[in-house]
């Protein structure tokens, strides 16, 4: 377990062929970091019980620095600053130190940026800072509060900037978006998922945090949402035209109709997907919506529409897909049979 991680498998790197000597070298190498893994891990985890000294945190640095996910020892570090560093120090000492945590979870992020542990340290450091002493001084410190927020939201930007696809980095975002004592206007954050869209439309993260802030200015009502709704549908048209293989595309463009998609929706965009496909005949995601919404017809406004005609169009469509993606043949076929079921009266 533990040379799997202190050896991290390389991807797109070319193999050379080692001789034996070089074999047993790199053999007892690795045994020996496991030796000194094991050694570090076991006395740090035999002051767990009640250390909250300083040569223990330091140990905790140590052992988190060979394994960020040792997430046992992540709560163990913050025990020794609940217990110990904190009960000793002023705010502005444990400002301090929070302030050397950041930066020190920041360093863990650089090379582990997809490490759960490391962002929910980070939370924690933030739910930490303190208010101040006393009336007089809690503006500045709630002034020194808002800044560490402040930096948190350009911290995660720019590790977004680095992976704009890294789901952690998103959730951790909506984290401090909602956390901040001064909140930034939502209409802002729709701004920069559309630039991050821009960018990619693959950029599925983006997509939903658009999906969120879009739910929310619409339920304050500080957004038009049929005219905003409407120019989400363009936004898609160009998305689909760019790159009709795109799943998050298509996820969002369902969560989209499925905010208001009455009978005049459901067709304006199956005919609107229809002109794609025509373009695009092999496109799976376009024979996967189409059909998609004509069963939502079929489900939702079966007194208004031909339902044989539009039941045979579904069935046309399911044996494209089975031709087109044969690894989810029986799938199509379960949907099939699903939907002549539905058809029959219950006994």
């Amino acid at each position: 377990m533990y040379s799997t991680y202190l050896q991290p498998r390389q991807h797109n790197v070319k193999r050379t062929r080692q001789t034996a000597e070089e074999r047993e070298a790199r053999k007892r190498k690795e045994q020996a970091k496991i030796e000194e893994f094991t050694n570090l891990s076991q006395m740090v985890l035999s002051k767990a019980d009640g250390d909250w000294s300083q040569d223990a945190f330091n140990l905790t640095t140590r052992l988190l620095q060979v394994n960020p996910e040792f997430y046992t020892i992540w709560n163990y570090r913050r025990e020794i600053l609940i217990n110990g560093t904190f009960v000793k120090s002023s705010p502005d000492e444990v400002k301090s130190v929070l302030t050397d945590e950041l930066a020190m979870t920041m360093s863990a992020l650089r090379a582990h940026p997809k490490v759960y542990w490391i962002w929910n340290h980070r939370r924690w450091c933030l739910e930490s800072v303190p208010n101040g002493p006393g009336q007089e001084s809690e503006p500045s410190y709630l002034g020194w509060k808002q800044s560490a927020w402040d930096r948190e939201l350009f911290v995660v930007e720019k590790m977004l900037d680095a992976d704009p696809r890294n789901f952690h980095a998103w959730n951790y975002r909506r984290y401090v978006l909602a956390g901040m004592p001064n909140p930034k206007p939502e209409a802002a954050e729709l701004a920069y998922t559309s630039r991050k869209i821009e960018a990619n439309f693959s950029n599925f993260s983006a997509w939903h945090q658009r999906s969120k802030i879009l739910t929310s200015l619409w339920a304050q009502g500080k957004l038009d949402e049929a005219k905003s709704r409407e120019e989400e549908f363009e936004l898609l048209r160009n998305a689909m035209y760019t790159d009709p293989n795109d799943q998050s595309v298509w996820m969002y463009h369902r969560w989209l109709v499925g905010t208001g998609g009455g009978k005049t929706i459901l067709e304006r965009e199956i005919t609107a997907i229809q002109e794609l496909l025509d373009e695009q005949p092999d496109s799976k995601w376009c024979m996967e919506s189409i059909v998609h919404y004509k069963r939502h017809l079929l489900k939702s406004c079966a007194d208004e529409v031909d339902v044989t005609s539009l039941s045979g169009e579904c069935k046309e469509l399911y044996k494209r897909l089975e031709e087109l993606d044969p690894a989810r043949r029986r799938r199509y076929q379960e949907l099939v049979l699903m939907d002549v079921n539905r058809g029959k009266p219950r006994k």
